[in-house]
């Protein structure tokens, strides 16, 4: 099952919520969680950048957490280019990404490396990446993630994306979760997630008009 949430300016609207004649010139941001595994932090993380982005007023946030997705790995027979899905959860999984003018992965570092379940999330499809602009936040111990935003970033260009070169990274990110478990990120970070903000608004405006091809 699909946890839908849309952030717009603080207030969190869940799907299904009337939207505002406003949300027509938004463009439609999914934020996709990579981390699975129990006692995660990716959400959290993710909840925050969601909230620096609904506070743009240039978008509609959806957060896609593949932990509640839990797609199975891959199981179509035939390749994602031809768009014949069998499956119930690809047709879901097509639709959402199909859906989206833009993307933010939130991705942690394991074995020098994105997580597994992101590499299966991105291979179920094809053209439903295609010409649309992604902005990375990684975290991890010292080198803040960055190994796999790199990797990230070369499988995304495969899919005809345009990864960002401005990103967030988190090092050692633990340093900033709160006794109460809050996620508290630096002057730096915040500087670093607008940055990237910017650029995806950029981005994903003149990627529009190459996907319409018009």
């Amino acid at each position: 099952m699909y946890t839908t949430i849309i952030l717009l300016a603080n207030v969190r609207i869940f799907e299904g919520t009337k939207k505002s004649k406003q949300s027509q010139f938004m463009y439609n941001l999914k934020i996709i969680s990579s981390t699975v595994r129990p006692g995660r932090k990716g959400p959290m993380i993710a909840a925050w950048i969601a909230e620096k982005a609904a506070q743009t007023g240039k978008f509609e946030v959806e957060i896609l957490d593949l932990g509640a997705i839990n797609l199975p790995m891959m199981n179509e027979a035939n390749p994602p280019i031809r768009k014949n899905y069998e499956h119930e959860h690809t047709r879901n999984w097509s639709a959402k990404i199909e859906a989206a003018d833009v993307f933010i992965f939130v991705t942690a570092e394991y074995d020098f490396n994105y997580p597994a379940p992101l590499r299966n999330a991105i291979e179920y499809l094809y053209s439903e990446w295609n010409y649309k602009a992604a902005g990375i936040v990684s975290y991890g111990g010292i080198s803040a993630g960055t190994r796999a935003a790199n990797s990230l970033k070369a499988d995304l260009a495969t899919m005809s994306m345009v990864p960002l070169v401005h990103g967030v990274n988190f090092p050692m990110f633990t340093q900033f979760i709160t006794e109460e478990d809050e996620f508290v990120p630096n002057e730096i970070s915040h500087k670093s997630a607008e940055t990237m903000l910017i650029d995806l608004i950029r981005w994903t405006k003149g990627l529009k008009v190459i996907k319409e091809n018009k």
